[in-house]
């Protein structure tokens, strides 16, 4: 019974192994399968789709067919490197690689020399006995080597003239030895270990400085080189890749460009830095989409077209792999222009090219001095809607004279509280928050950048500087005539007008629609408690829309002690729960934002009549955001019912207010009438009651446009 379970499980467990749907056993399996036509020894041969490129898979786990090893000459046959093993033979090398001794042969597959000039080609092979053997010589180490102890940036002396070979090891698992990449690794031979390479390398005794100096097509290079103070650096030792633009690169430049970076020492350096890496990166090694920061500080991404490479998505690169003893080089028929190198006009780019084309046809730019520098606040071209240039010629050139600082001033030189001078002598003031730098009114867009003679900020919208104080824009707007006056009366008006740094939710004439004289005079005569709720409208500190974080209640502490809870949240703001309709109207001393709606914090107790007249305050909020003009309210209590019902009118032309009461027995009735000038308000509340009813008619005639709510308290007994 064991024995037969055993058996179960194994099948089970098998069957299971085979439903698991491993890339890599897909691999490995597939390595096998094809290893059959390769022989004893051999894995695999991969081809990179679209390309003439081909690779063999790791030989690991992978043989499909085993053989005792042979020595390094035998072993050139075995991974069909004949062309190598034929001049092995020819050369007098053959004996030597058979014999004893322990060997590191990078062979150039048949390809590789396929791919060799024809005229080279033919001069090793016409001169056996010397070049030949030279060349075959240098592709070796006196020494086993697999790919494991290849480690990245390794020089290896190679068995000619102990001629450096340059190792690059990259984190992707691919391995070159002067930039060519071994396709075939590690395959073991009784003297030695053979790895096939894509391509037959040449000694390398020169510098990147050495080549650009005696290269006829790096010329301009060169002089840029020279005139920077670079030159020497690019003789030194070190691990370098450097993109050098051809003469003809240079030439695409306007030539007061090019006049204009000879004559800046500092902006050449940038710009060769621009084209250089601190490490060797050989086109074998480079992943598509690959980004390597340059030794000028910013970024460039270097990737692949096929067998070409590509740098910013660009295909630029003539010819590749340079290898030189302190690096690589590339050839490209473009320069790499960057920012550092650049003047500030020239730092926008097609988002911003609206504000660049009206500041050079209302004249801004050519006022900008050729030897100054400055900051340009560039608002992106959403900002310039059809209203925006509709506005008068003078008046937009004068908004934007606001967006030009005299001064170079880069993101990170910018701090709360700063004060920026602009080229029309205006003052902008900085605001910093947890997750965005602010100017006045308008936040900074992620793309900052600095430049020769200035920076770049891209802005979310047009700035509008501070002209006047709260008082001064509240008055002059004309709707916040209550809010005044109540300022006023509670002494808090130099609040307004005096120097510092405010919030303001200023509550508009609308907020207090629902409020009569008699409630305004309750305020006023309660004069800790309206202090109270009019410091509730005012926080220490300038807030804008784009500086408060979104998706959360930002908490802002009011001048009052409690907090306002503010959401920015789907390009809307609302404070405690209330919607802002405007907001970010700057002023020299804050910034207000209108609601309307007086905002109220907690009261303490023994305010019994400011609560009443808050509630009604809330409850006129209520009934003016309602659509229906008629509340019906209805309660029913099991057992012989007593009906209450209550139904109140409220009309678009008011003039009376009636209220009926019917009582059993013999009806007293008593009519008042009063009347006062003005259009009056109608409430109707009528209560029935069962059973032969007494009858107290009370009728009210009220003028002006506030509700009267009329409550009726009635004992009724059986």
């Amino acid at each position: 019974m064991k024995i037969l379970f055993a058996a179960l499980l194994a099948v089970f467990v098998l069957s299971n192994f085979d439903m698991v749907d491993s890339s890599y056993d897909k691999i490995v399996y597939h390595s096998k399968v094809r290893a059959r036509k390769e022989g004893p020894n051999v894995c695999a041969l991969q081809q990179v789709m679209g390309t003439k490129k081909k690779y063999f898979s790791t030989c690991r786990n992978c043989y499909f067919l085993v053989a005792p090893i042979d020595n390094v000459y035998g072993t050139l046959g075995l991974v069909k490197a004949i062309s190598t093993q034929e001049y092995s033979h020819i050369s007098k090398l053959r004996e030597e690689i058979e014999g004893s001794g322990s060997y590191t042969f990078f062979a150039p597959s048949n390809d590789a020399w396929d791919l060799l000039d024809g005229e080279v080609r033919s001069a090793l092979v016409s001169n056996v006995n010397i070049e030949l053997y030279n060349a075959l010589h240098y592709h070796m180490a006196n020494k086993r080597l697999q790919t494991k102890d290849l480690k990245n940036g390794l020089v290896v002396d190679s068995m000619y003239n102990d001629l450096g070979l340059y190792i690059n090891h990259y984190s992707n698992g691919i391995v070159t030895v002067n930039c060519a990449r071994i396709i075939h690794g590690n395959q073991v031979a009784t003297n030695g270990v053979v790895h096939v390479i894509d391509r037959v390398i040449t000694g390398v005794s020169n510098t990147i400085q050495d080549v650009i100096e005696v290269d006829d097509d790096l010329t301009t290079l060169s002089d840029v080189a020279l005139a920077s103070g670079l030159l020497d650096k690019l003789g030194q030792p070190g691990q370098y890749t450097l993109f050098a633009p051809t003469n003809d690169a240079f030439a695409k430049l306007d030539s007061d460009v090019l006049q204009r970076l000879m004559g800046d020492k500092g902006v050449l350096q940038a710009l060769l830095n621009f084209h250089m890496l601190n490490s060797v990166q050989c086109s074998e090694g480079i992943m598509s989409g690959q980004t390597f920061e340059t030794l000028e500080g910013h970024n460039i991404e270097i990737g692949c077209d096929g067998e070409s490479l590509t740098v910013n998505g660009i295909k630029m690169v003539l010819k590749k792999d340079i290898v030189t003893t302190n690096g690589v080089i590339h050839l490209i028929d473009e320069v790499l222009m960057p920012d550092s190198a650049k003047q500030v006009m020239e730092l926008l780019t097609p988002s911003q090219s609206t504000f660049s084309d009206m500041v050079s046809e209302l004249g801004l730019s050519t006022a900008m001095e050729a030897k100054a520098e400055y900051t340009l606040l560039a608002p992106l071209n959403s900002v310039f809607t059809d209203e925006v240039m509709a506005i008068d010629q003078s008046f937009l050139k004068m908004i934007l004279e606001n967006h030009i600082l005299k001064e170079k001033i880069t993101l990170g030189q910018l701090y709360n509280g700063q004060r920026l001078e602009t080229i029309a002598g205006k003052f902008l003031r900085v605001f910093i928050y947890r997750t965005a730098v602010c100017i006045e009114n308008s936040c900074l867009v992620r793309g900052s950048k600095e430049g020769s003679n200035g920076a770049l900020h891209l802005m979310k919208t047009l700035m509008k500087p501070a002209e006047t104080t709260m008082f001064q824009i509240l008055t002059d707007n004309g709707g916040f005539k209550i809010f005044l006056s109540l300022m006023e009366m509670a002494g808090l008006t130099d609040l307004l007008k005096q120097e510092g740094e405010y919030t303001l939710f200023a509550p508009s004439d609308e907020a207090f629609t629902g409020v009569r004289d008699s409630d305004l005079a309750l305020l006023r005569g309660n004069m800790n408690a309206l202090r109270t709720i009019l410091l509730y409208h005012f926080s220490n500190g300038v807030f804008i829309g784009g500086g408060l974080e979104t998706g959360v209640t930002n908490l802002l502490k009011s001048l009052q002690g409690n907090n306002l809870r503010v959401l920015h949240a789907n390009n809307t703001i609302r404070v405690n729960t209330i919607e802002v309709p405007e907001h970010d109207i700057m002023a020299t001393n804050g910034v207000i934002h209108f609601v309307k709606t007086l905002l109220y914090p907690e009261l303490p107790a023994g305010n019994s009549d400011l609560l009443g007249l808050l509630r009604r305050l809330i409850k006129y909020m209520e009934i003016k955001v309602q659509d229906p003009t008629i509340t019906k309210v209805t309660r029913v209590i099991e057992g012989e019912p007593t009906i209450t019902k209550v139904t109140r009118v409220i009309e678009g032309e008011p003039s009376i207010t009636k209220v009926t009461r019917v009582i059993e027995g013999e009806p007293i009735i008593t009519k008042v009438t009063r009347v006062i000038e003005g259009e009056p308000t109608i409430t109707k509340v009528t209560r029935v009651i069962e059973g032969e009813p007494k009858v107290t008619k009370v009728t009210r005639v009220v003028s002006g446009t506030y509700l009267t709510d009329t409550h009726v308290f009635i004992d009724s007994r059986p």
